[in-house]
């Protein structure tokens, strides 16, 4: 590597007789440079506008959810509840029981998921810190807290006993229905609090104590719908998963978060690809401008590397002149376009310059996976450019000079 490597930094450092060349090589430093800092900014803004995506799922949707495998109901016994509880991977278990209802409110109705909940939920979830007004604490049967679009559309009131919010659940079972009460188990919620996150999950949720819920659902003790559970600090997913397998005799259905949401995921994923793609296309178009540069450096130098030929430098040498001056602008244009991102993303992380709204400031990330992958994606299409255009050093252009 010594020789041509000590030619390719004095070519890299050292300026052109020609000034048409000097400004092209630095067009292609340039272009370099803005290439790099664009797809990181991209990338950076992507994963900001993807952890604000899931960072809604991440309030509704527990670290693991344990469901039947068969049927909507499983009944944890005393012997399984205990052996989920010794689990060294999980922190806290809930149990939870819910159904599609429909709910009544002075002449509106709504058909929303009427979710119980037990006392733990609130360490399991962060649905209580997502409260728009109101309370979370249901430690009363009767107390729920709903979605904002559900209090909107049903014109309800907070800490309204006077009027509460009715609830009709089916009743299980066959045969004719001869009046609304064979129909339906009723009972009265009183609004204690109301959450907004966004306008799905909003018109989803009813919540309340899973006493109420298993009681109008006709469960008895110890029936529930699904477990949700967080897991401790440093589990191992997988070992968690074949634990509560054991526990259950692998009746039951395990889902993570991303399990849970795999279409948002799926779709996430890719609108990164997609994204990452059509800036690499622009990256190869700007690269286009280094192949040009070193091919016009190549002619400049022509004289000089007709005479390196002559006393006896070999031609693959010769190539790996340029090579390598190829590999340097494309460090230096990298170098300098990540360190412009990079201070871009911290600015707007600590001091928000760019607001989507007069409160909200544009969502960035800066992660290590993403300053890897541009790395990657500029180097390597910078050595393929750099490549292409030291094959142009060949026996024909030296015999001709």
């Amino acid at each position: 590597m010594g020789f041509p490597f000590y030619i390719a930094r004095r070519y890299t450092i050292s300026r052109s007789k020609s000034t048409a060349v000097n400004i092209i090589t630095a067009i292609a430093a340039v272009g370099i440079l803005a290439s790099t800092a664009a797809l990181f900014i991209i990338m950076s803004a992507f994963s900001g506008l993807r952890d604000f995506s899931l960072s809604f799922t991440d309030a509704t949707d527990p670290d693991l959810k344990l469901m039947p495998a068969a049927g909507k109901t499983i009944v944890l016994s005393e012997r399984q509840e205990q052996q989920v509880k010794n689990l060294k991977g999980i922190a806290v278990y809930s149990k939870v029981a819910e159904e599609r209802v429909l709910f009544y409110f002075d002449g509106k109705e709504q058909v929303a998921v009427l979710k119980g909940v037990d006392s733990l939920f609130t360490q399991v979830s962060t649905m209580h810190t997502k409260l728009a007004g109101g309370q979370w604490p249901l430690t009363e049967t009767t107390q729920a807290v709903v979605g904002a679009g559900i209090f909107n559309k049903l014109s309800l009131g907070l800490f309204d006993y006077n009027r509460v919010l009715e609830v009709y659940v089916p009743k299980p079972g066959k045969g004719p229905i001869n009046s609304p009460e064979d129909a339906f188990n009723k009972g009265g919620l009183s609004v204690m609090g109301v959450y907004n996150i966004n306008d799905d999950v909003d018109g989803k949720y009813v919540f309340c104590n899973l006493d109420l819920v298993q009681e109008l659902l006709g469960f008895e003790p110890g029936r529930i719908t699904s477990i949700e559970l967080k897991m401790a600090p440093g589990a191992n997913e997988m070992q968690v998963r074949k634990q509560l397998e054991t526990v259950f005799n692998n009746n039951i259905i395990i889902k993570n978060r991303a399990q849970l949401n795999d279409s948002l995921y799926k779709m996430l994923n890719a609108e990164n690809l997609v994204t990452y793609l059509f800036c690499s296309l622009v990256v190869v178009l700007t690269l286009f401008c280094l192949a040009g540069a070193l091919i016009m450096l190549i002619l400049d130098k022509k004289e000089n590397i007709r005479t390196l030929y002559c006393l006896g430098c070999e031609v693959s040498s010769l190539r790996k002149i340029f090579l390598y001056q190829g590999i340097f602008i494309t460090a230096l244009g990298t170098f300098f376009g990540m360190a412009i991102a990079s201070a871009l993303i911290l600015v707007q992380q600590h001091y928000q310059l760019f607001m989507i709204t007069g409160e909200m400031a544009y969502p960035v990330a800066f992660r290590f996976e993403n300053v890897m992958i541009v790395l990657a994606t500029i180097f390597i299409l910078g050595i393929l450019a750099s490549f292409i255009a030291a094959g142009r050093v060949n026996k024909k252009l030296l015999e001709n000079s």
